[in-house]
């Protein structure tokens, strides 16, 4: 297992499902993904079918959630501290909903950190143990 970087926050707000799907799309080409990964369980259907619009040939892979937004932050929040995950840039939004989870919920600016969540997911599918080792170069 390596080092995982974030490299981008390509996260949109207040847009319709294709245009959130069209940057997701977007995100993956622009970094030649293997994968992206969709949490299906608030309209999972929905999710998969705007992807598939957006990219037909998008390598998706739906994730379900049977723990809190903390819990699965708990273990990338160690990455970080080991130095197995880093960020390569700035990204303050990210930062900032990251900073606001603690146990038992969110203390952040009033919304879901969804940001900090998608970065959870694609850390957790990017260095989980049985993941395909990917090399990007830049």
């Amino acid at each position: 297992l390596g080092t995982g970087y974030v490299l981008e926050d390509a996260s949109v707000r207040g847009v319709s499902p294709d245009r959130w799907a069209a940057a997701v799309a977007g995100a993956a080409a622009r970094w030649h993904a293997d994968r992206v990964v969709a949490e299906g369980n608030q309209g999972g259907a929905m999710v998969e079918s705007a992807l598939r619009a957006a990219e037909r040939d998008l390598p998706l892979r739906i994730a379900h959630a049977s723990d809190s937004k903390y819990a699965r932050a708990e273990p990338v929040a160690t990455l970080f501290e080991r130095g197995r995950a880093k960020f390569a840039g700035s990204f303050p939004e990210l930062e900032d909903e990251l900073a606001g989870m603690v146990p038992g919920g969110y203390a952040g600016p009033g919304r879901s950190p969804d940001r900090a969540d998608a970065m959870v997911w694609a850390m957790n599918e990017l260095l989980r143990p049985h993941a395909e080792p990917r090399v990007l170069m830049l």
